[in-house]
This record gives C-alpha cells, structure tokens and sequence, in this order.
C-alpha cells in the first residue's frame, strides 16, 4: 500500500510544491472569516493573498477556526478506499484543537475501516515550522521509510524543528493578548520587533526584541547559523506576510551567510497572517534542539 502525508494549511507551504507532491500529499484548509464571507484556507488560490492582506491592512479583521472531526473523517476515508496508508502531520495542539479533531475522526474511521491503517503526529510545530517537518517527512518517504519509521522519525525529532518570526505590527500582538495596548503603542513608536519562538509545548512564546526591520532580519539569519546543523543537505523555509521585497533580500542574506542546500520560499497563509499581521518575516528548519 503506498502511503499518503495528510496536513492543513498552517504549514504555509508554496502551491508549487504541493502540486509537485499531490500524489502523496493532501492538505486540508482551516476555516477563516473575513469581510462577511466564509472560506477554507487553500493557500491564496480562492483569495488571494494580495486581497486578502489588503483587508488586513485596511483593519478587517479575520477569524479563524479549526478543521472539526467531521472534514477529517472524510478526507481520511476517501483515501483509505484509493488503498492508502495515511499519516496526518498536524498543527500544534498547543495552538489548536484542529490535531484533536483528527484523533476523534481516527476513532470514528476505524469503525468502519478497522484494518485501516492511520496514524497522528502532533508536530508541537506551526506556519513554515510545521511545512519543514512535510517536506523532511518526504525526504523520508522517498528513502523508503515505512509509515511506522515516518511517524517516529517525527515524534523523535519534532524538538529539532527551529522557528522564529520577525513581527512588524505589533497591534496584531496585542489583538492576541499577547503584548498589552501600551507596549504595542511604545513598541511601534520606538520601531521594536519582536521575534517570537514556537516553545517545547508547542506555543508561541515571546523571544526577544530588535530596533528596525534589518535588524530582525539580521538576528533570523544568525539563529540559522548558530542551530542549522546540515548545511549541505538542509532546507530552510523563509515565510514572510506579503512583503516580497523584504524577503527577497532576507533570502539573500541567508544564502551569503549560511548558503544551506535549498531555501524554500512562501507566502504566510490566511490563517497564520490572520493572527500574525501583514509584513512578518520567518524562519524555520531542521536543527538542533529548539530553543524555549
């Protein structure tokens, strides 16, 4: 049986490689509201990124929700009957109930499908985080690993995935709870950016702060330097909040100071940006043990 990588759309991967990898990956998209309509998140392709972060600069603000039992349960049966093997790499239940979700639909599934053979991994992991563990899972697949050895791979090595995101705006930060108002007012008065870390438990969890956007992303490239362990063979996915430019020129940076195998660019996905804000800049990759 060949085996199929089931994720959602807080992986934030490019398009262009999902459909490079439609025959053994599927991703499922989270539910955001915005400007009075409904959609499922499908990575920029019913709305488009550029609209999308238009509303969010112009002050619409989306609401997000998880993927309910009931989505899994049907992407899981449909392709267990194509004579699949399933492993859904998930958000962090530490940020979502989304991997929770998939735990029911698992047991309704098995109902039915009792020789099915389905397997869960909490990546603790989110946004390009979650997208780097995707694409080493693959790397795997490729090698020959089973859909036991895949899902241990993971659950061995989930603490060795970096993150760190540049935030520009911190009114976002303080729309989360997570900055008061005055610290979001002084903090953009005096041109702070925080950089924030997906902790041990799977959170997001405030780093540290720099003055100016070049500092930021000074600070994300040495962090590659200092826990990117594989150069020659390591991936890194640079996300960023519809700022191009910027990310062109982060790239660049990456590729003079740290030159690693490959650098993976994409657009942060409405449900990410939808907490984090236009204008982000990220870094994630496999490494050594992530900082807390």
């Amino acid at each position: 049986m060949s085996i199929k990588i089931i994720t959602d759309s807080c992986c934030d991967l490019p398009l262009h490689y999902i459909e490079t990898h439609q025959d053994i990956l599927e991703v499922l998209g989270m539910p955001v509201h915005i400007n009075g309509v409904d959609y499922i998140d499908d990575l920029g392709q019913t709305l488009d990124h550029n609209t999308f972060y238009n509303y969010l600069r112009e002050g619409i603000m989306p609401t997000t929700s998880q993927i309910n039992a009931y989505r899994f349960e049907e992407a899981f049966k449909k392709n267990i009957e194509l004579g699949h093997e399933l492993l859904y790499i998930g958000f962090s239940s530490g940020l979502s109930g989304t991997y929770n979700s998939s735990c029911v639909a698992k047991s309704l599934v098995l109902e039915d499908y009792p020789d099915a053979k389905i397997e869960l991994v909490d990546t603790l992991s989110a946004s390009i985080g979650q997208g780097a563990v995707v694409v080493e899972v693959i790397k795997r697949l490729n090698e020959g690993y089973t859909l036991d050895e895949l899902k241990y791979w993971v659950e061995h090595n989930r603490m060795n995935f970096n993150h760190w995101f540049g935030v520009d705006d911190l009114n976002y930060l303080k729309n989360g709870g997570r900055i008061s108002p005055a610290s979001a007012m002084v903090g953009n008065v005096l041109n702070v950016k925080p950089t924030l870390i997906v902790d041990h438990e799977g959170k997001l969890k405030s780093y540290g702060n720099v003055r100016g956007r070049k500092k930021s992303m000074s600070f994300l490239v040495s962090k590659i330097e200092t826990h990117l362990m594989d150069r020659e063979n390591g991936t890194v996915l640079l996300g960023h909040g519809n700022c191009p430019e910027d990310a062109a020129l982060l790239k660049e940076m990456i590729q003079k100071q740290v030159n690693p195998c490959e650098i993976m660019v994409s657009e942060l996905s409405m449900t990410i940006a939808s907490h984090v804000g236009p204008n982000m800049i990220a870094v994630a990759f496999l490494g050594d043990q992530r900082e807390d």
